[in-house]
């Protein structure tokens, strides 16, 4: 069985939120813990996604929301703790006049591929990043990109309810890596 970490952005992932549905739906899914998830601090989500690795039995898959995403690029150049993949969704984009002030020093992720395979799944109107941003961060990081059409920032307030769409594009992915 592959093992899921769930990587919110800011805010975390409320009740409407895929996140929470999956998890719902399977409790061997965990969710990493940052101490602030209104305030992020870079050291500190890096920190707490070691954490969640390091507590694995196996090489976890990372799926990643948001912010998290950018966590994600940040934390594979210092870390070489194994991990079969990670799913990363809605990728924001740190120049966009949408993306959070206090989400500053996630601004400037990597460009450096990842040394781990990662799907990026993209919206066609999400308001934080921009699926050309998309198509060049999944060109830098080595990613497969999937775009889903029209549904925002895909969190939820996309109405996306249990997101099995989404589900789907992870256990394909799980089953590849």
């Amino acid at each position: 069985m592959t093992e899921i970490i769930h990587l919110p952005g800011i805010g975390n992932s409320g009740d409407l939120h895929w996140h929470t549905h999956w998890e719902d739906a399977d409790p061997s899914i965990r969710r990493f813990a940052p101490a602030s998830w209104d305030e992020p601090d870079l050291s500190d989500w890096i920190a707490a996604l070691e954490q969640a690795v390091q507590s694995t039995q196996t090489p976890p898959v990372l799926v990643a929301h948001s912010l998290a995403c950018l966590l994600v690029a940040h934390w594979h150049q210092m870390s070489d703790l194994p991990i079969k993949g990670a799913m990363l969704v809605a990728v924001p984009d740190p120049a966009s006049p949408a993306f959070p002030t206090q989400a500053s020093s996630f601004a400037r992720p990597p460009e450096k591929k990842f040394r781990f395979p990662s799907l990026i799944v993209a919206s066609t109107d999400d308001p934080y990043g921009s699926l050309p941003y998309a198509q060049m961060r999944a060109e830098q990081w080595g990613s497969e990109l999937k775009t889903i059409g029209a549904a925002g920032h895909i969190n939820g307030q996309s109405k996306l309810g249990d997101w099995s769409e989404g589900l789907a594009h992870l256990r394909d992915f799980a089953s590849r890596v």
